[in-house]
């Protein structure tokens, strides 16, 4: 059973009207994302949830408490590969760059309209 106590953040930003602002929240209500930090604020009347979406450039500094260093560190890294396999997908169109038959990485070839011996770089 997953622990229920995740933990706070402490998120320390650059308010328009209010100067420097500090907030702590629970960890699962801070999240960054598109070079925004997140945070839910509250809920509406149908149960939508609020946020407040900070630009990174105003953010000083997040302080959060983890269970474990090497935890935080693994959903930083699976944020990662989701983002290298979206791009992977949208460059190649299948999401991997090794034949689906053989399992070995696709040889693509280029070819080159210059002539024989020609080195120059002007075309």
């Amino acid at each position: 059973m997953a622990d229920s106590n995740l933990g706070t953040a402490t998120i320390v930003y650059d308010h328009p009207e209010e100067g420097t602002v500090e907030k702590t929240v629970k960890n699962e209500h801070v999240a960054y994302f598109q070079d925004h930090w997140i945070l839910k604020r509250d809920e509406d009347e149908a149960g939508n949830d609020v946020v407040r979406r900070i630009p990174v450039e105003r953010v000083h500094y997040v302080d959060r408490s983890v269970e474990t260093f090497e935890d935080e560190i693994g959903s930083v890294r699976k944020q990662v590969e989701n983002v290298a396999n979206d791009i992977r997908s949208k460059l190649l169109g299948t999401g991997s760059e090794r034949d689906q038959r053989t399992g070995e990485p696709v040889e693509i070839t280029v070819e080159d309209d210059s002539e024989p011996g020609d080195d120059s770089t002007e075309r």
